[in-house]
């Protein structure tokens, strides 16, 4: 009995998180009249009309989809690269110092994103970096070093330190110790983290929303004008545009669960 009442909340649990997904997709294919018929149609006849106009009608889609690749792959490769350096720091040079920094890095996550807009806006605008994929890549990057790193100096830890004495003795400076000893023992705990920083960077909505007009605008916006379009909501058209904006970052994490979950629990069971 223990064990069918698991997977029976295993199952719920799924239901309740894929349910919406599996409507949204649903809805993409099926003919205007039949997405919001009441009662609901589960049988229909699938169409790819919506699709077709959606790229027909929001040429400003396919780039807002660029903007994101290049936002969430510049943002992931850089807060993970951070993060690694960072958690070496905090797992190795152990102090009050660095246990006050790692006190900050908490406090600063903290703080909501909206409360930085504000000072940031004319910082932005004075470096020249408004509506660039850079500041969404820093900003994005900068919000997840914390977590980052205390998922990294997890994996750290769990590195001997005989390693790094060894590969010393043999003339290694610190950061050949950290990139060809730790990092490659570290992976899982990058990929981790890889996983949330693209994750997050790929829906994120607010600082693309203040930070960008039209060049670097991200695919989240142009959802977003769809929804406020002054001749309506095409909803057929918003479901396959939602569809077509997450498929890309769930076949990732899908792709990447095994090496995530497996990292996620080594860090768990062996801090």
């Amino acid at each position: 009995m223990r064990r069918w009442g698991k997977l029976l909340a295993m199952l719920l649990i799924a239901a309740w998180s894929l349910g919406p997904i599996a409507l949204i997709a649903a809805s993409s294919i099926k003919p205007a009249r039949d997405i919001f018929a009441v009662p609901a149609r589960w049988v229909f006849t699938p169409t790819l009309a919506h699709y077709a106009a959606l790229f027909a009608k929001w040429p400003d889609f396919l780039a807002g989809l660029w903007n994101s690749t290049l936002v969430a792959a510049g943002a992931t490769v850089l807060a993970v690269a951070a993060s690694t350096v960072s958690g070496y720091a905090h797992s190795r040079f152990r102090s009050s110092a660095m246990d006050g920094a790692a006190l900050l890095l908490i406090l600063v996550r903290l703080i909501p994103p909206i409360v930085c807009t504000l000072p940031l806006f004319p910082i932005v605008n004075a470096l020249g970096l408004a509506d660039t994929h850079w500041v969404l890549i820093v900003l994005y990057a900068t919000f997840f070093v914390s977590l980052g790193t205390y998922v990294m100096r997890a994996f750290i830890d769990q590195v001997p330190r005989e390693l790094d004495e060894a590969a010393s003795v043999d003339g290694a400076g610190r950061w050949a110790i950290l990139f060809r000893i730790v990092a490659p023992v570290a992976a899982p705990g990058m990929l981790a983290v890889a996983v949330f920083v693209l994750v997050y960077a790929w829906n994120e909505y607010l600082f693309a929303f203040i930070f960008t007009a039209r060049h670097a605008k991200t695919a989240p916006l142009v959802l977003a004008e769809m929804v406020g379009a002054f001749d309506g909501v095409d909803w057929g058209v918003l479901f396959a545009a939602s569809t077509v904006q997450l498929l890309p970052v769930l076949g990732f994490v899908l792709l990447m669960q095994r090496h995530l979950v497996a990292g996620l629990a080594a860090g768990a069971t062996k801090g």
